[in-house]
């Protein structure tokens, strides 16, 4: 009696995981660039009760044993990288990144290089390129004071137009 409350109780707390999993994924579901999970779960150890072939009178054999499961539990939390959809911002900085393994490359505040996929960008004070966070862009990117237009190519280069010219150059 105890061992099946135990198993159920496995279950409960590994369905209880997935709830607050999927949870987390509705809670995110407007956030820019975030990437939903899923859980893996796996089979706890069985017990064998009776093996399969255990002899059951002197002429025949147990065709199949009998296995007790043990409960199950997570043994993962997986990303799921794929893309959302693409809404037009009408912000000249604002990005999108294809592919399944492609990340913005940013500057933390410690130094330390991160990765993201929120395309979300503005300019600061100073005129760097920067998450919403006021992380920068790696390389740091610096659009001129005197820029009149800005648009980022297919291919990633950032290029403005500077006051008095027809052309537009990479920054």
């Amino acid at each position: 009696m105890l061992q099946s409350l135990y198993t159920a109780a496995t279950g409960m707390a590994a369905q209880q995981l997935n709830i607050d999993t999927i949870a987390n994924n509705l809670a995110n579901v407007s956030t820019t660039g975030f990437k939903s999970q899923r859980v893996d779960f796996q089979d706890l150890l069985y017990v064998n009760l009776k093996p399969a072939g255990t002899p059951t009178s002197p002429e025949t054999n147990t065709p199949a044993g009998i296995q007790i499961g043990e409960g199950v539990k997570p043994v993962a939390t997986q990303r799921i990288f794929t893309e959302g959809s693409v809404t037009n911002t009408n912000n000249p900085l604002d990005m999108l990144i294809t592919g399944p393994e492609s990340f913005f490359q940013i500057t933390q505040p410690n130094g330390q290089i991160a990765y993201s996929r929120d395309g979300s960008f503005t300019q600061d004070g100073n005129g760097n390129i920067v998450t919403a966070n006021g992380y920068f862009m790696d390389p740091p990117v610096q659009i001129p004071n005197d820029a009149t237009a800005i648009s980022i190519t297919s291919t990633g280069q950032i290029m403005a137009t500077i006051a008095g010219n027809t052309t537009q150059k990479q920054i």
